[in-house]
């Protein structure tokens, strides 16, 4: 047993075997140690997120130690039959790699019996092992920027359907038309940890299964109001809080807003408890107004314009502001940064989904992004507190072409890079490519980073603020909606204090990586104090 620090509020626990790792996933979930926030299993690793004033990893890690030794509790679930179109663009290319026919691997990948081991990466994503599949299969080089949903690929030991269209790297072999996550089931993972599976072979058109529009009305019981129609949604427009933590399990990550601070400042501002905001990507957005309204937006600075009865009126970020049934409100192009956010003192947000309604890119998961025509509600019953006062403009976020530096925090796995990487990583620019979006920033050095380890790593955990490197050396910064686990390995992980300022950093920047805290293996002394 290993311990590898992530960052001051996470480390990453290495062990021998898979079953090692569900072992101690299952005792640590019945043990219930103060401060523990979640747990992510993954091949080899276990990542513990935790609350730094609460406890500390030192502390975790003796409690770990003295965890009693204890085989996986999980209960045994019915055998889940999946019907696979194989027909993946991997495929030749895998099997000639394999040594293989095509028909060949087809074969022995139907004919072997699959156990969900854990679920990560996104929602539904279930990452399937078997005793009788001993071929390790190595992930792309660069991973894809959009796989559809329902394809099925192959990446290490593990055979993997993606339930959303989103990134990746693995290795396509087919797809189905099975849904592997539906908002709208009881259970809405299909497959579950401990869970059995078998593939069985179909023929005919391509399928593919795309998730449900989900409704957005005002919750019922509440006597709502049309408070405000969207004209114009501009690039993105979410509803965004604070997330949904504590969804590991069936794999869902935390999301929430890319800027914490704006979020929490725009519900101040006009009163609002910490409830869903509007995330509005590059400005854009324009809306009129269907009742007197109190309101306020923060974040990247955009030009506010209020149009009442035909005229313009210049507005103040940073500041609350009011608005007459008729009015309307235009926001301009983000002059720096990537999101601004706009409250709406006594809003009715969308219904919530698992525990929030923040808006999951990756996971699909929350309510649908704003379009033209939405209307958002008020509730006379939604408790506000007092007008906030004006807060300065956030003219301190970075602008295309400008550079930012990000505080970050060495490790896990930065032992499997080569010293002259490491200096790379803090020496150099990074530019950020326009590419980038909620899932994560893609960077482009002029030199990429390259590994002194390369044999394949096992999936696990992540973290908001992770530095993950592709085989291409060119490395991605994950950010709010990232998926919860990984299999490139992480050099580094932005420092707590800089997540939200990375949220903000729009393309086009540069990016500068200022290194404070170097990698330090967590001292097998320090586990075993008492």
């Amino acid at each position: 047993m290993r311990f590898l620090p992530v960052n001051t509020d996470s480390f990453l626990v290495e062990l021998p075997t898979l079953h090692d790792t569900l072992a101690l996933h299952d005792a640590l979930s019945a043990a219930i140690l103060p401060g523990i926030e979640e747990l992510v299993p993954a091949a080899r690793t276990l990542l513990v997120r935790f609350t730094p004033w609460l406890t500390d990893a030192a502390a975790l890690c003796r409690a770990i130690r003295l965890l009693p030794p204890g085989g996986e509790g999980r209960r045994q679930l019915p055998l889940i039959t999946i019907p696979v179109c194989y027909d993946g663009e991997d495929l030749p290319a895998l099997a000639g790699l394999l040594g293989l026919t095509v028909n060949q691997l087809v074969e022995h990948h139907q004919s072997v019996r699959w156990k969900v081991a854990f679920t990560g990466f996104a929602p539904g994503f279930a990452y399937l092992a078997s005793p009788d599949w001993p071929k390790e299969i190595p992930r792309r080089t660069t991973p894809r920027t959009r796989i559809p949903a329902g394809a099925l690929g192959l990446a290490g030991e593990f055979s993997g359907i993606y339930p959303q269209a989103s990134p990746g790297g693995w290795q396509l072999i087919g797809h189905t038309a099975e849904k592997m996550w539906d908002i709208a089931r009881q259970q809405p993972a299909l497959l579950q940890p401990g869970a059995e599976v078998r593939f069985m072979p179909v023929s005919g058109q391509r399928l593919v299964s795309l998730p449900g529009a989900a409704e957005v009305v005002c919750p019922t019981g509440q006597a709502a109001t049309g408070a405000m129609t969207i004209i114009t949604p501009g690039l993105l427009t979410t509803w965004q809080d604070a997330g949904r933590p504590g969804r590991a399990a069936m794999g869902v990550g935390v999301s929430g807003a890319r800027d914490n601070g704006a979020w929490r400042r725009a519900n101040r501002l006009v009163g609002n408890p910490d409830v869903a905001a509007l995330e509005i990507t590059g400005g854009g957005l324009r809306a009129r107004a269907g009742q007197d309204l109190v309101l306020a937006v923060t974040g990247a600075p955009c030009a506010l314009t209020l149009v009442a009865e035909g005229q313009h009126f210049a507005l103040n970020m940073e500041q609350a502001f009011a608005m007459q049934a008729g009015d309307e409100l235009h926001i301009g192009p983000a002059r720096r940064g990537v999101c601004s956010y706009l409250a709406i003192r006594g809003v009715c947000p969308p219904p919530e989904q698992l525990g929030s309604a923040a808006r999951d890119t990756l996971a699909a998961v929350g309510p649908e992004p704003l379009t033209a025509g939405g209307q958002i509600f008020t509730s006379p019953q939604q408790a506000c507190e007092a007008v906030g006062p004006a807060q300065t403009p956030a003219d301190w976020l970075p602008a295309a072409a400008e550079t930012v530096t990000l505080d970050i925090i060495a490790g896990p796995r930065t032992d499997w890079f080569s010293e002259e990487a490491l200096s790379l990583l803090t020496s150099q620019p990074w530019a950020v490519s326009e590419q980038s979006n909620r899932i994560g920033l893609r960077l482009n050095g002029e030199q990429p980073l390259a590994r002194s380890q390369h044999q394949e790593l096992p999936s696990e955990g992540t973290c908001m603020g992770a530095i993950q490197v592709p085989a291409s050396g060119q490395p991605v910064l994950f950010l709010r909606d990232h998926p919860l686990t990984g299999g490139y390995p992480v050099i580094a992980a932005v420092a707590p204090h800089h997540r939200d300022l990375a949220g903000q950093i729009p393309p086009g920047c540069l990016v500068r990586f200022h290194l404070i805290s170097s990698f330090t293996p967590v001292p097998e002394s320090k586990c075993h104090e008492e």
